[in-house]
C-alpha cells in the first residue's frame, strides 16, 4: 500500500495561484447588474390566434409596460394565471421589462384572448432577432398556433356529441 504524500492541489492551466496558494481566474465573472443577453434594439409586430381570439401585438424597447386595448396588463387580465400565460414568451428568454407592448385584442373569450396574445408575442420577439430567439420559443411549444376550437353542432344532438337519453321501449 502506497501512500500519496505529495499535498499540493492540482491546479488546471486556466486558473493561476496567488502567494496564499489560492486559485484564481484571470476571467472576471459577469457582474449582477450585468443583462444576462445582449440588448436588441428593434421593435417587433407580428398577429397571434386562438380559439375566435385575435391579437395584433407590436413590441418597442422600453420599461415593459403593457398595453392591451388602451388598459394596462393588470386591468384587462385580473386573472395571474393570465398574466403568467401573457409574460411566458419574455420569461423564457430572460427578456423581462425590456420591451413595451402594445396589443389590441378582439373576440373570443378572456383565456383565448390570453394565448392569442402570447403567440403575438412570441412571433413579434421571433420577428426580431430570429437566429437568437426561435430555438428557444420553438423548444418551448410557443410559436405554434393551437388549432383546437370549438367543434359544431350536428343535427339532432343537443350539442356537438351530447344526444338525448336513450331509450329502449
Amino acid at each position: 500500500m502506497t501512500e500519496n504524500t505529495d499535498t499540493t492541489p492540482e491546479v488546471d492551466e486556466t486558473f493561476e495561484t496567488d502567494a496564499d496558494g489560492v486559485a484564481y481566474s484571470s476571467e472576471s465573472a459577469p457582474s449582477a447588474d450585468a443583462p444576462l443577453r445582449p440588448a436588441t434594439i428593434a421593435p417587433g409586430a407580428a398577429t397571434g390566434r386562438r380559439k375566435e381570439a385575435v391579437a395584433r401585438v407590436r413590441i418597442v424597447p422600453g420599461t415593459g409596460e403593457w398595453t392591451v386595448n388602451g388598459r394596462t396588463l393588470d386591468s384587462y387580465f385580473p386573472n395571474k394565471l393570465h398574466q403568467q400565460i401573457v409574460n411566458e414568451p419574455f420569461v423564457a428568454l430572460q427578456l423581462e421589462g425590456r420591451f413595451d407592448v402594445l396589443a389590441r385584442i378582439h373576440g373570443g373569450g378572456i383565456a383565448g384572448q390570453a394565448g392569442a396574445l402570447r403567440l403575438g408575442v412570441a412571433r413579434s420577439l421571433n420577428a426580431i432577432d430570429v437566429e437568437a430567439n426561435r430555438a428557444e420559443l420553438k423548444k418551448l411549444g410557443l410559436l405554434t398556433r393551437d388549432a383546437r376550437a370549438v367543434e359544431r353542432k350536428k343535427a339532432g344532438l343537443k350539442k356537438a356529441r351530447k344526444a338525448s337519453q336513450f331509450s329502449k321501449r
